[in-house]
């Protein structure tokens, strides 16, 4: 249909020459291809004859261009939605270094700024070109029919106008890559600071962030500029090389047929006032396709800008994958086993771990217990296999973990943090997470069992009532419980618990801790704890400082040994006196 397209459009224009030499001007009228005999006698049943074909080709064509568009559209919409698709597919797919290196705005913006930039390409650049290509040729061959000579005129500007097309799109290349840069830069800065308005308030910086983001702004500002400039420039000059084409045919046909002689020596024969009007005309819409090519090239150079940037993400290479036949724990016992384990975070060479190296049995709770920064986070991500150690071994049951199903792996596990997310939904759609397939009844039940039920029911809408953007209608205990009860849901056999009762006051953390001793029981449990008194009674207590494990065993044991754990345990029931002067020399000394 694009090809089709445009030669249909050609119909009328060609008409131009017979109406006016053979009718207007009592010429002979001739069509080419049409029998003679079809042909009505009289000048004006011959124009009502031309009329009728111009009539019967345009109602051809309104539905070619129907079809055309429809088409292209459904393409374009296809493939967009293909790719948005894939491309977040990607992102979950990928390691957590990428989102630790990228920010959240720039990524949103590839996912949906920059495959939706792709509409004005997939719908026109792929037509634009066929039917460019077409009717170019197409009133080529038409011109050189008509008069070669004549046709030879009218093309002169043709090659500088391709040249100025292509030049054109060298320049604003790099800049539509800037004004991508921009937008994933100013996109990153408004989310961070709505996304911290509390933090912007209680510290009165909004003239601060104001300016932050009218910088931003300015970046975009002057990339979009850098790239109008070049377009300003561009379209004018082109359509003045097209009127320098139609001034020269008007120029050398109005001589030819003024003054009845051939104006150059390789012109032969007589120039009707039918061909030069067809000339003219074909004039305006054979140097109309050339223009274009200006605004395909630059429809081209704006998608492309934007699919660099899609592509880079779909190449990002992807760290953490599975043996090709993967082993599948349908049953999961819990015993882990961390086997002289050593790892620094990608792009770094200091050691988070080093050499760790412990075991623990199938029910036990442990406890991981040290300062700030010593490494017990990054164990629970090695265990969910977030990230792979540099060296040693993380096992399962005795597989190694690099060997099992991902998702086997983390479905066995369930985690809990300090800072629950919850996704902008109902109560029961952040429950129903862990289990999408869990009915009401099961998600009241751990709603009960993480002592939530009560909190849900006394809300305006129950387990149906929306929670907001990352729970922000909720108290932090409430997000809390709800989070407990989406890991209840879950049913994992390995519990990991990162301060879990951090945030909260002495009251609810008594309501979660009993929730959490409903879910941790007959479970291998980790509990990441800064309040030493949460770990107490743990059936084992690792103690990291500075990525080594430098002291294990129980709470009476660890006392005993007078060291890092003995210390922080003084800490905590306020035992200040008592301290050793190289604790607090070493406390210092990590203090940011």
């Amino acid at each position: 249909m694009t090809i089709l397209s445009p030669l249909i459009g050609l119909v009328p224009t060609y008409l131009l020459k017979p109406v006016l030499d053979g009718t207007l001007l009592r010429g002979t009228y001739q069509l080419p291809l049409v029998p003679q005999s079809v042909i009505p006698s009289g000048p004006w049943n011959q124009v009502v004859f031309t009329v009728g074909i111009i009539l019967v080709t345009q109602f051809l064509q309104l539905f070619v261009g129907w079809a055309n568009d429809w088409g292209w559209h459904y393409f374009s919409e296809h493939v967009q939605h293909t790719l948005r698709v894939d491309a977040y597919e990607k992102t979950q797919r990928l390691g957590m270094e990428f989102f630790t290196d990228k920010r959240t705005g720039q990524i949103l913006s590839i996912l949906n700024n920059d495959v939706n930039q792709l509409q004005d390409f997939l719908q026109n650049y792929v037509s634009q070109i066929l039917r460019i290509t077409v009717q170019f040729l197409g009133i080529a061959v038409v011109l050189f029919s008509l008069k070669p000579a004549l046709a030879t005129i009218t093309l002169i500007p043709v090659p500088f106008m391709i040249w100025h097309s292509f030049k054109y799109g060298q320049r604003v290349r790099n800049k539509y890559g800037d004004i991508r840069q921009s937008v994933g830069k100013i996109n990153s800065q408004v989310e961070n600071s709505v996304n911290g308005i509390s933090v912007v308030k209680s510290y009165t910086q909004e003239d601060y962030e104001r300016d932050r983001v009218e910088e931003s702004s300015e970046e975009y500002f002057e990339s979009r500029w850098a790239m109008l400039t070049a377009r300003i420039k561009f379209f004018p000059v082109l359509n003045f090389m097209n009127w320098i084409g139609f001034g020269l045919t008007l120029l050398v046909g109005g001589y030819w047929i003024t003054v009845g002689t051939p104006p150059l020596p390789f012109f032969s024969g007589s120039l009707t006032i039918g061909t030069l009007v067809a000339f003219l005309t074909f004039n305006q819409q054979f140097t109309q396709p050339i223009i274009q090519i200006g605004q395909v090239m630059d429809m081209y150079e704006k998608a492309r800008s934007s699919i660099v940037r899609v592509f880079a993400l779909q190449d990002y290479p992807i760290n953490i994958t599975e043996t090709e036949a993967p082993v599948i724990l349908e049953e999961v016992d819990g015993d882990v086993a961390f086997d002289a384990v050593s790892f620094s975070y990608p792009n770094t060479e200091e050691r988070v771990l080093n050499e760790v190296d412990f075991e623990v049995a199938a029910g036990q709770m442990v406890g991981l217990v040290g300062p700030t920064g010593s490494g017990k986070t990054t164990l629970i991500k090695l265990l969910l296999r977030f990230y792979d150690p540099d060296e040693g071994t993380v096992s399962l049951d005795g597989h190694e973990i690099q060997n099992l199903s991902l998702q086997y792996l983390r479905d066995a596990i369930g985690y809990v943090s300090q800072d629950p997310f919850l996704f902008d939904g109902t109560v029961k759609e952040n429950i129903a997470y862990a289990d999408l397939d869990a009915d009401d009844d099961a998600i009241e039940d751990a709603a009960r069992m993480a002592n939530a039920h009560e909190f849900i029911e006394s809300l305006e809408q129950g387990f149906d009532t929306r929670v907001g953007e990352r729970g922000v209608k909720l108290s932090g205990g409430q997000r809390q419980r709800i989070a407990i009860a989406r890991s209840v849901l879950k049913d994992p056999d390995i519990i990991v618990l990162d301060e879990a009762t951090s945030h909260v006051d002495n009251e609810t953390e008594v309501l979660i801790q009993n929730s959490l001793e409903r879910l941790t029981a007959d479970r291998t449990t980790f509990a990441i704890a800064h309040r030493l008194s949460t770990v107490r009674n743990a059936d084992k207590i690792l103690v990291l400082e500075e990525g080594e494990l430098i002291e294990r065993g129980s709470h009476e044991e660890l006392l005993a040994l007078e060291g890092l754990y003995a210390n922080l345990w003084r800490v905590q029931v306020g035992e200040i006196d008592t301290l050793p002067e190289e604790f607090l020399a070493q406390a210092t000394n990590r203090a940011p």
